[in-house]
């Protein structure tokens, strides 16, 4: 497991950037460069359980391991949904299962600064850092208009 980290300053406040980040419109749209037609649906509490789903309907199941609107939020990766089932057990998802997804935004004056840490096996390290690059220039778009 290897951890990828991005960071971006947006001229927008944090909370604009937070709405861009977890709002379900502009959720799906920063995130079509990894799936697309991307969904998540979440209780937003901490130790809950959050699904992020691809418009195939495959994807992760996460909990959610820190909530501090709008300042950060850290996913934890405990398993995957293929076909309709959810796996947490195989060994395929053990590799994996635990990984950390973090968004933390900082307030620069006015400016937010929005730091992104993923855990990810290395074999994903190119689509991974290409959906980033992009969805994160697409936050920043839309938080600023």
């Amino acid at each position: 497991m290897e951890t990828l980290s991005f960071n971006i300053k947006i001229y927008a406040s944090r909370q604009k950037v937070w709405d861009v980040l977890w709002t379900p419109e502009s959720y799906e749209t920063w995130t079509k460069f990894f799936a697309c037609n991307s969904t998540m649906q979440s209780d937003w509490k901490e130790g809950g359980i959050t699904y992020f789903y691809s418009g195939e309907g495959d994807g992760m199941i996460s909990t959610i391991e820190s909530l501090n609107e709008p300042q950060e939020m850290i996913f934890k990766h405990l398993g995957m949904i293929k076909d309709g089932k959810e796996d947490t057990e195989s060994d395929e998802v053990k590799a994996w299962s635990g990984a950390l997804e973090k968004y933390l935004l900082f307030d620069l004056d006015g400016i937010t600064q929005l730091h992104v840490e993923v855990d990810i096996q290395p074999e994903y390290a190119e689509f991974i850092n290409k959906g980033f690059d992009q969805g994160l220039a697409m936050v920043k778009h839309l938080a600023e208009k």
